[in-house]
């Protein structure tokens, strides 16, 4: 007699492994998965961001507008710059480009949780607890160079734009408007980690608070070479305001430094005691 449904019995009874370790094809699947969860996340922020897209405008073209009124208060400018599209279809072009940056920036939460719970699994619980406190310390430390980065743009933008002589009309085309605010941004939200980056060598033993102090006058150095070379504007102004905090959170970053090597010096003698 022929017995039927008993070769799927036990079809899919694959035990799972004790320590949670998954196949190849499983980390491709969870990664497929992942990634069409930020796209996604992505899409509607772009949606979102086209509608508010006149909003978006503004916030980022105001730095120039600010720029060119203060100009304007020169009673020998003849001639104020102005903000230009070089061709027919860059006006689409331009706005597709502003919502999509809009919805990067909205789904930043869903993305930068898809690529932790990623990653998360294959740490050990040691270096998930120095992920959290980067990631802590880092946020508001990226958020305050961009907030400087606006702060300064307008008077970075001033100081470009007077350069032009008075018989001149300066056309300033938009996508490379954007290009430049955008790098500063970046470039600043960047400066402001690196001090964190040299307290968590420090934390892992690569570079002693020593080290720190007797080359601090070369680091400082270092600083403001990089701030002439980083900055888009290149003016005096724009690049003392990067490094300056640059300086100061660098000065910071040492004190932290020192107070860690002396409380690893303290259990080292501790432990020597015992």
């Amino acid at each position: 007699m022929v017995k039927f449904g008993r070769r799927k019995e036990k079809k899919d009874s694959h035990p799972k492994d004790p320590e949670g370790r998954m196949t190849l094809r499983e980390h491709i699947v969870e990664l497929r998965n992942r990634l069409l969860i930020s796209v996604l996340a992505i899409v509607l922020g772009t949606v979102v961001g086209w509608i508010f897209y006149n909003h978006a405008f503004e916030f980022l073209t105001k730095p120039f507008v600010t720029s060119v009124a203060e100009m304007a208060k020169d009673a020998g400018q003849s001639k104020t710059p102005q903000l230009t599209f070089p061709g027919v279809g860059n006006a689409l072009t331009f706005r597709i480009k502003i919502s999509a940056l809009f919805g990067l920036v909205l789904a930043a939460p869903v993305w930068l949780f898809q690529i932790w719970a990623f990653v998360a699994p294959g740490l050990h619980r040691s270096e998930r607890k120095w992920a959290y406190i980067f990631s802590a310390i880092a946020t508001p430390l990226f958020a305050a160079g961009i907030a400087v980065a606006y702060w300064t743009l307008p008077k970075g933008i001033e100081i470009l734009l007077g350069f032009t002589p008075l018989d001149i009309q300066n056309l300033v085309e938009l996508p490379d408007y954007l290009d430049f605010v955008l790098r500063t941004m970046l470039v600043f939200g960047v400066a402001f980690l690196i001090p964190l980056v040299v307290v968590l060598l420090n934390m892992v033993g690569v570079v002693p608070a020593a080290a720190l102090g007797k080359f601090r006058p070369y680091i400082i150095l270092v600083i403001f070479v990089f701030a002439a070379v980083a900055t888009p504007s290149g003016d005096p102004f724009t690049m003392c305001l990067l490094a300056v905090p640059m300086c100061l959170l660098f000065f910071v970053a040492e004190i932290i430094a020192r107070f860690n090597d002396r409380r690893k010096a303290r259990r080292t003698d501790e432990l020597l005691a015992d």
